[in-house]
């Protein structure tokens, strides 16, 4: 890191930046900048007037407190030798520059979704939807917080409001038809927004704000549109009018469970509305918390449920994205996670089932982020191949010079010597370090779907970071659920369909998880 003065012309002498930069081993050197327009040094010492950057990306006198924040939203400097940038993996903005130091582009990350915006299908939907959360946010928090009754989780604790394009002495007046809104159990969400630490303020923002909501095709046969806010904490899902029964009817027992485990995976809810258009058909949906809400690029997305009946994707190759959510046939690796929090993972994960079984749900999914510490998807990854006795080596050596690498960068041992209050805080679910074990076999089948780990001990192994949570709650074992199984049965063998009793679901779910995340050592 260091400080570069501006150069012969740049805006202002007292526009310096701090340059944090490392050099691949392909020969690019990145940099980043915390501060507004200056210089910045090539490879080769000289300097340059710092190119244009679209305003939006400048982040120029903002207080320390938000300096985190901001330094994801910076661009980097992506400079070669010989002409040409290749910057696709690259997590922010990308400014590339030839040999000399020339800008020849500047290229934003590709994010997941579409814009919704005038003429899409589904922009008045959204419209209606930004309009209802303001009003039902505003109304919420203009009451006092007071602790919560009985009466709160019930299910007729739902409010209307009708929505006219003129507006009313409630409503601000609009572009779309007229509709109406339905926000449930307001009282029970505000209290869960204060336990997850999120301000009504920027919820409201992050939803309502003058950004467009984005949208996300279904990766599962519900046929739910999902819609995920700019800045990617928030995920709206729409609903059947059974799932929002059913999450009504557990609210009590969720809010209690999540309340005294903090570190559930479980997924977090934020509220529970509808809107009926005028004429139109009522639009049940849920806004959640985004599980992939992150500073690292996800390189591979799994869905698992721990049974092997239609449980492949027919995207799956070498040529994966991490826009492609994968399934348990096409998992190829296992994990293997520092002592304690192994311990913590499984234990929580007891939990979160024993909660779910009680609740007669099944179907649910852990879905599982991954990101290559080396900034490139696992498939085209050249790393050495290892042998098991290697894998518990010090993983500091793999991560050093890596941006993305949170720090200091400690290995397991070091993690383990550490008393509890100097080690880094790290979220169960967010951020895990792990070691990714790609195991070398001429077999077909998927080895974590059965207890015979077999006698190979050559294998492939990256330092990743780890992202998870529990997904798809709102699935009980009704009789839909039981005529399923009942004709899967003959097709298969029954205990490899995910439509199975609750409580034989959730055993089986736990043992798979104990075979794709292993104790490090």
């Amino acid at each position: 890191m260091r400080r570069v003065a501006p150069a012969a012309g740049a805006p202002s002498p007292r526009d310096v930046y701090t340059r944090h930069s490392f050099t691949r081993s392909d020969g690019y050197v990145w940099a980043a900048y915390d501060s507004g327009a200056g210089a910045f040094a090539s490879p080769a010492g000289t300097r340059h007037p710092r190119p244009h950057v679209p305003p939006e990306r400048h982040h120029v006198g903002r207080s320390s407190s938000s300096s985190a924040e901001s330094s994801r939203a910076l661009p980097r400097i992506c400079i070669r030798e010989s002409d040409g940038c290749d910057v696709d993996e690259a997590e922010g903005p990308v400014l590339c520059l030839d040999g000399a130091g020339t800008p020849c582009s500047v290229r934003q990350p590709r994010r997941p979704g579409k814009t919704i915006s005038t003429g899409h299908k589904n922009y008045h939907l959204m419209l209606n939807l930004q309009l209802g959360i303001r009003h039902a946010v505003g109304k919420s928090a203009a009451k006092l917080m007071r602790p919560l009754k009985r009466t709160d989780f019930d299910p007729g604790e739902k409010f209307s409001t009708r929505f006219p394009p003129a507006g009313s002495k409630l409503t601000p007046p609009h572009q779309s038809s007229e509709f109406r809104w339905k926000d449930y159990c307001p009282m029970v969400f505000r209290h869960m927004m204060e336990l997850f630490a999120v301000s009504p303020a920027n919820y409201m923002l992050a939803i309502c704000g003058d950004d467009a909501l984005r949208g996300l095709s279904s990766p599962g046969k519900s046929g739910s549109f999902f819609y995920l806010t700019q800045d990617e904490r928030f995920m709206i899902k729409t609903v059947k009018k059974s799932e929002v029964k059913l999450l009504i009817r557990m609210l009590p027992s969720y809010y209690k469970h999540v309340r005294r485990y903090k570190s559930s995976l479980i997924t977090r809810f934020y509220g529970v509305h509808s809107v009926k258009p005028n004429g139109g058909q009522k639009v049940r949906f849920i806004v959640m918390g985004n599980l992939f809400c992150a500073e690292h690029r996800i390189h591979r997305r799994y869905d698992l449920k721990g049974s092997s009946y239609g449980r492949k994707s027919d995207k799956f190759g070498e040529d994966t994205d991490g826009e492609t959510t994968l399934k348990d046939l096409d998992l190829n690796f296992v994990f293997r996670i520092q002592q304690s929090r192994h311990k913590q993972l499984h234990e929580q994960l007891r939990r979160d089932c024993a909660f779910l079984e009680s609740e007669g749900i099944m179907d649910y999914s852990l879905l599982v982020g991954v990101h290559f510490r080396d900034d490139i998807p696992g498939s085209k990854v050249g790393l050495s191949t290892l042998t098991t006795s290697d894998l518990s080596a010090n993983m500091a050596s793999t991560c050093q010079g890596s941006v993305s690498m949170p720090k200091p960068c400690l290995s397991a041992k070091d993690l383990e010597k550490m008393p509890y209050h100097r080690k880094p805080l790290v979220r169960l679910g967010t951020r895990l370090p792990a070691r990714a074990e790609r195991r070398m076999s001429s077999s077909k089948t998927n080895s974590f779907l059965s207890s015979s780990r077999g006698s190979e001990n050559r294998v492939e192994a990256y330092d990743v970071l780890l992202y998870f949570g529990v997904i798809d709650i709102l699935r009980d074992y009704d009789i839909s659920k039981k005529l399923e199984h009942a004709y899967k049965s003959l097709q298969a063998d029954p205990g490899s369909i995910s439509a199975v009793d609750p409580r034989l679901y959730s055993q089986r779910f736990r043992d798979f998880m104990s075979r794709v995340f292993v104790k490090e050592g």
